[in-house]
């Protein structure tokens, strides 16, 4: 059927459909060729010759980190700033845009501009870090959770999706039932925002998820770093073995290189892909349960705003 209505097509609507699907085809090549390059790697006994498929097959990437506590305890550490950090971010912005979407709050212009001002201009990382400082908040879980706490970009997303998807008039039919502003947030304002939701959620998830930086930062124990952290710690690793090969050492003497060296640099370079892809597969097995969700919330805090 599929095939006769499109035999039934103008030359000009052929050729559309024909450039349309081969510019979508390349576009999607481009997009998962990087993942299929770094799941392939991830099996191969040497990354060298390595683009279409496997250079050999092994599982001695996985079986390194697999066995390596600090990839575990990254992997923990990255769950727990996750999860806790997406609780506590939307504990924080949702009850802060719906105030703000509400058209009876004294002086809502005024916080409005002050929060866009803060997209704009921020203290600074110098400033920041001696206030973490006299906080003693330093090498602290709870830091990581704190400063990544509130994003002003997402409270002006979940607020114009309450301005735009809860009704004033929604508000007044509950108020008539004796229903507050804390019962109506509660009881019908959040249940309606389950799209919005979902793409905070995910956005806030994979910020932390891929968080590094503010980490590298604050913390000084190994036992509190996220995988990101070790991630960047087997790159530094790769390149330092990669100056080893070349006969190079730290301070610039020659260095003689034995197979044991050769063997340690490979399975390190494997291992940077594989915790790759222990990094990315999450994210990957979540994003379709939210899909659904994805688009219908970003147009609408967007097309109305």
């Amino acid at each position: 059927m599929k095939f006769r209505k499109w035999k039934a097509q103008s030359f000009s609507d052929k050729a559309f459909d024909v450039i349309n699907y081969t510019v979508l085809i390349l576009i999607a090549l481009i997009c998962l060729y990087p993942l299929y390059y770094i799941v392939i790697i991830s099996f191969s006994e040497n990354v060298v010759g390595t683009y279409l498929w496997p250079n050999g097959f092994t599982l001695g990437g996985y079986e390194a980190v697999f066995k390596s506590k600090d990839i575990w305890m990254g992997y923990a550490n990255t769950i727990f700033y996750t999860v806790t950090g997406v609780l506590f971010s939307l504990a924080l912005t949702l009850p802060c845009a719906y105030a703000l979407s509400r058209k009876d709050l004294v002086g809502r212009r005024l916080i409005v501009g002050y929060l866009t001002v803060t997209m704009f201009i921020s203290g600074g990382m110098i400033p920041s870090y001696l206030v973490v400082r006299d906080l003693h908040l330093l090498d602290t879980r709870l830091i990581i959770i704190i400063l990544t706490g509130c994003s002003v970009y997402n409270i002006v997303v979940a607020r114009t999706f309450f301005t735009t998807t809860i009704s004033g008039e929604l508000f007044e039919a509950a108020r008539m039932d004796g229903c507050g502003n804390t019962w109506f947030f509660l009881k019908i304002a959040l249940p309606l925002s389950k799209p919005v939701i979902a793409v905070l959620a995910l956005w806030i998830g994979v910020g932390r998820w891929n968080s590094y930086f503010t980490e590298m930062i604050y913390l000084r124990d190994d036992s509190k770093y996220p995988l990101a952290l070790y991630l960047k710690r087997v790159l530094w690793q790769v390149n330092a073995m990669k100056e080893l090969l070349m006969g190079i050492g730290s301070n610039g003497e020659t260095v003689e290189i034995s197979q044991s060296m050769i063997e340690q640099a490979r399975l390190v370079s494997i291992m940077q892909y594989v915790i790759i892809v222990c990094a990315t597969a999450p994210m990957l097995a979540v994003y379709p349960f939210i899909q659904k969700y994805f688009t219908k919330g970003v147009m609408v805090g967007s097309v109305k705003g």
